[in-house]
């Protein structure tokens, strides 16, 4: 009998692969190549989650532009491109990479154009200041968010040829359990005192470009099989063709103006970085306990928020509504009346405003997957990301908005926004509890 090899074993004992069942839903010869393919996949996504929270623009990037002196206005302009960035540009190279017999090229060309983007964000914060060091890390970080947007398209493609259907979520849930861990480290780092923090940033920038050229490097050694290529379609052209759902489905029409009051959450946080910098010069050494405190938010709530999500992803979202407003207008608060001044309550608003996204997140994803049937699933998913992308850009708009009544103001909208999205969810159908 051949001896099984470390990785058979390792697979055996994280997947409870000890019964001898065959694959269930890839060819024989992925079957063959799983056990090897199933860490390829954990390290691979470990290296680019981590180097996701090691740039994250929303804190990271947010706070190196805050800290070199560069505009309010381009910093509320990072969290608009990155998401923009990442969205709309899948609506049209979806159906392109869908010609690709060999998807996993595409995706460790994304990783490593990321990588290479990382790296030249670092470069620019050793040699550039202010406005200069804004704009240059505004380009990179587009360039980098339409290379993540190719990722997203090829990457559940990839893991649906080489991993069973049965593993797939131990693949991804150990990667992120292990990219969380890293972030937190990091963060216990940068909140130590220990390090110059500036130093630290730019390491970790450095480091994020190495995980995902590693990465790249890793992905692109993957044993896939060949897919097929025809049947992509532009899935802004499937958005634009259906274009009418919005006057015949009200629930289609209130979960989109649900979904876009939410992306405040999404977009606060770089304002809430530039106006704890404002208000204290103490400020810089709060990174730290920020980053902390969004991925312990992250790691603490997204488990729960996936269980109520399938109970009613209407309640998931108009508690994070309620979440996000509460957390969004004591941050206004608390800067006028000054008690942000205390190291304490910026990372604790931070933490309870990320508990919102995060119920963001698995609420919308949710109640869409439920709402529609199989026939107008990618219809309605095509034309709600168009449509949310667009907003999404339009955002930029509230850093024009923080440029001329500051960022109070701005928090201040967008905790109107949170507080309005519960009413738009209130009137969204119960769809996990209707009957078929």
């Amino acid at each position: 009998m051949m001896q099984k090899s470390l990785s058979e074993k390792a697979f055996e004992i994280l997947t409870s692969e000890d019964d001898g069942r065959a694959c269930r839903d890839i060819a024989d010869s992925a079957c063959r190549d799983q056990p090897g393919n199933f860490f390829k996949h954990i390290f691979s996504l470990s290296l680019t989650k981590a180097a996701d929270g090691m740039i994250d623009p929303k804190l990271v990037l947010s706070w190196l532009l805050t800290n070199a002196g560069a505009p309010a206005y381009l910093v509320g302009l990072l969290v608009p491109i990155r998401e923009a960035g990442a969205l709309l540009p899948q609506l049209f190279t979806a159906s392109y990479i869908r010609t690709l017999p060999l998807r996993k090229y595409a995706w460790s060309a994304g990783s490593a154009v990321q990588g290479i983007c990382a790296l030249a964000i670092a470069g620019s914060a050793f040699v550039l200041q202010g406005a200069s060091l804004g704009i240059a890390v505004l380009i990179l970080l587009a360039i980098l968010a339409v290379a993540r947007s190719i990722c997203s398209v090829s990457y559940k493609d990839v893991l649906g040829k080489t991993v069973d259907k049965s593993r797939r979520g131990t693949a991804t849930g150990a990667a992120t359990s292990i990219a969380a861990g890293f972030v937190v480290v990091f963060a216990l780092l940068l909140s130590s005192g220990i390090f110059d923090k500036a130093e630290l940033v730019s390491f970790g920038l450095l480091l994020a470009g190495g995980f995902w050229i590693g990465a790249s490097l890793l992905f692109s050694s993957l044993s896939e099989d060949k897919g097929a290529t025809e049947g992509g379609r532009n899935a802004f052209h499937l958005a634009r063709d259906n274009f009418d759902y919005l006057k015949s489905d009200k629930q289609l029409l209130l979960f989109i103006a649900t979904r876009g009051l939410l992306i405040a959450t999404a977009l606060a946080p770089p304002f809430m970085v530039s106006l704890s910098a404002s208000e204290q010069e103490s400020a810089f050494a709060e990174l730290g306990l920020l980053l902390l405190a969004s991925s312990l938010a992250g790691i603490s709530s997204s488990f729960i928020w996936g269980r109520l999500a399938d109970r009613s992803s209407r309640k998931v979202l108009m508690s994070a509504g309620l979440i996000g407003g509460l957390s969004l207008s004591a941050t206004a608060l608390t800067s006028i009346s000054g008690l942000l001044d205390e190291s304490w309550v910026l990372p604790l608003l931070l933490f309870a405003l990320m508990i919102a996204y995060q119920g963001v997140r698995l609420g919308r994803t949710t109640h869409l997957v439920d709402m529609a049937d199989e026939d107008r699933r990618a219809a309605y998913t095509a034309l709600s990301n168009t449509i949310i992308g667009v907003l999404l850009l339009a955002g930029g708009l509230f850093s024009l908005i923080a440029s001329q009544f500051g960022e109070a103001a701005v928090l201040g909208l967008f905790a109107a926004m949170c507080f309005a999205a519960i009413a738009c969810a209130a009137a969204l159908n119960d769809v996990q509890q209707r009957t078929h």
